[in-house]
């Protein structure tokens, strides 16, 4: 009786072999010719894909390479392997994600994998399955993901409000502060977004049966990266001014002479209440963001982490309970040491702040 070699290999092991294997195939001829020779005899594509552990999509794009002309035994490029991405399907493909689809005459906006097969087809005449582009794609760095909504940058005065900004940063003395404010909204309405979950099931987040929410109000240290907040039930002007409070004890006199906060140009921001407390609180000053520009303000990636962390597909039933969750993740989770966004680093910035620099120096 022949002895049997066993090679125990855990489940983990096999799928990165067998991931290896599929991450190379086109690379490998021989495999190739193993499925060519496999067909010539008879045999299904299931099969054929169990015993060369490979997928039946593999099997599939032999059989139409080989009627669209390959042949193993030839090597000149016009007959080559046609699921290879060659250089100049490359460039051909980059060319058309750089379009529009209306530009190729598709009735919609967005390419899709089996658009672009088509379009690569009538372009360069060679014919893909939608899943080959989609393995280019992968391949060259791209991802399916949801697109982000932004807002129109048209602030006439936005380059001497970053110049303003940046030079306080820079010139930050030791008995000043600089903070960047904001706002968060808190529904018991979960956001929803990604997760892992099994193939072909979908986590379910249950909806309350009415919405509740809850705002809180923070402010980022520019020195020590730490955040100080308030929470309320509405979103006024009392909540911000319960915000300048804070940050009144956070920040005594004795310690600090003034006090920068910088805000966006919500109306919250400008209320004659908020004015009426500055006057009475001279040590405080407010800078303003450029409208439109949530960029400029460090406080919104921590707003996005914890929105990301805490609120989206949140299972709290009590609008409390989600509060306290926040409020634990922004204790835990700093120091925030973020820095100024690139925006700030800008050829108008920059021009902007030299031409700040000397009117100072002329003063």
């Amino acid at each position: 009786m022949p002895s049997q070699i066993v090679v125990d290999l855990s489940a983990g092991e096999q799928i990165r072999i067998r991931q290896q294997m599929r991450r190379l195939r086109l690379l490998c001829p021989l495999l190739r010719w193993h499925i060519l020779l496999l067909l010539a005899q008879r045999r299904s594509p299931s099969e054929i894909a169990d015993w060369l552990l490979c997928w039946r999509s593999s099997v599939y794009e032999v059989a139409a390479g080989w009627r669209q002309g390959w042949r193993p035994w030839e090597t000149r490029e016009e007959t080559a392997w046609p699921l290879a991405l060659a250089p100049s399907l490359r460039r051909s493909l980059l060319a058309l994600l750089r379009k529009a689809p209306a530009v190729e005459g598709w009735c919609r906006t967005r390419w899709s994998c089996a658009t672009l097969a088509l379009s690569l087809e009538a372009r360069r005449g060679r014919r893909v399955s939608a899943e080959t582009v989609r393995r280019w794609l992968h391949a060259l760095g791209w991802r399916w993901k949801r697109a982000k909504l932004t807002a129109k940058d048209n602030d006439p005065e936005r380059a001497p409000k970053w110049a303003r900004i940046r030079w306080i940063a820079e010139t930050l003395r030791p008995r000043q502060a600089l903070l960047f404010a904001d706002e968060l909204d808190m529904q018991l309405l979960p956001k929803s977004g990604y997760q892992w979950m099994p193939k072909d099931t979908q986590v379910e987040v249950p909806t309350p049966g009415r919405n509740e929410k809850y705002y809180l109000a923070g402010a980022w240290d520019f020195r020590t990266a730490r955040v100080h907040s308030r929470v309320g039930p509405r979103k006024t002007n009392a909540l911000f001014r319960d915000l300048l409070n804070t940050l009144e004890t956070c920040y005594p006199a004795h310690r600090y002479d003034r006090i920068f906060v910088v805000v966006d140009n919500y109306c919250l921001h400008r209320a004659q209440a908020v004015e009426r407390w500055l006057a009475a609180h001279c040590r405080f000053e407010l800078l303003w963001l450029p409208t439109y520009c949530p960029r400029a303000n460090p406080s919104e990636r921590i707003f996005g982490d914890l929105h990301d962390k805490v609120t989206r597909n949140h299972k709290r039933k009590r609008l409390r309970d989600l509060v306290a969750d926040a409020g634990r993740y922004l204790d835990h989770h700093g120091p925030w040491d973020y820095r100024l966004a690139t925006i700030y680093q800008e050829p108008e910035a920059t021009a902007a702040l030299r031409r700040l620099k000397r009117c100072r120096e002329v003063a």
